[in-house]
Formats: C-alpha cells, sequence, structure tokens
C-alpha cells in the first residue's frame, strides 16, 4: 500500500513550484500570464471533473481521472494559500 506521505510531497512541490519556478505545467499555470492564474486553475478543475462525470459513466479510466481532479485541486489550495494540514483537518472534523 502506498504511503500517505506521497500527498504531503505533492503539496509541497506544487507549492515549490509555486515559489520558486520553474519550466513546468504546475509553475506556469500558476503564473499571471494574460489569463489569470485562478482562472486557469479553475477552468482545469471544471474540465477535470467532466472527464471524471465521462469515465464514471464509460466505467474505464475512473481512478486516473479522479487523480487528475484531486491534482488540480491541490492546485487551487496551492495557489490559494493554503496547507495539506487545512484540508486533512477538515476531513478530520467530518469524522465526528
Amino acid at each position: 500500500m502506498v504511503d500517505e506521505k506521497i500527498l504531503k510531497t505533492i503539496f509541497n512541490t506544487l507549492k515549490d513550484r509555486k515559489n520558486n519556478p520553474i519550466d513546468s505545467y504546475t509553475s506556469k499555470i500558476m503564473q499571471n500570464n494574460g489569463k489569470k492564474a485562478e482562472d486557469k486553475i479553475l477552468e482545469k478543475i471544471g474540465e477535470e471533473a467532466t472527464e471524471v462525470l465521462i469515465a464514471s459513466k464509460n466505467n474505464e479510466n475512473l481512478v486516473h481521472e479522479t487523480t487528475d481532479l484531486i491534482f488540480h485541486a491541490f492546485l487551487l489550495l496551492v495557489y490559494k494559500g493554503y496547507e495539506l494540514d487545512d484540508l486533512l483537518n477538515e476531513f478530520e472534523k467530518r469524522t465526528h
């Protein structure tokens, strides 16, 4: 089983790409160049959410498409300045 540390690694990598941009998809999407970064990220989340719906209806690639959606949700959280702990704490509240 994969360790949950992978989520922290992904989240921290996204934070690093925001703070120290390199020539990568995640660095580029978080930069304001013509189209606002937040708008670009929200557009991707909408696109990925649609792909999750289609994957579910077609019974194919659901895990792959859901991973893309979660990745872009992480990207939005990082862009807006949230920490992974904010998300985990919200999940914790929902277990009680």
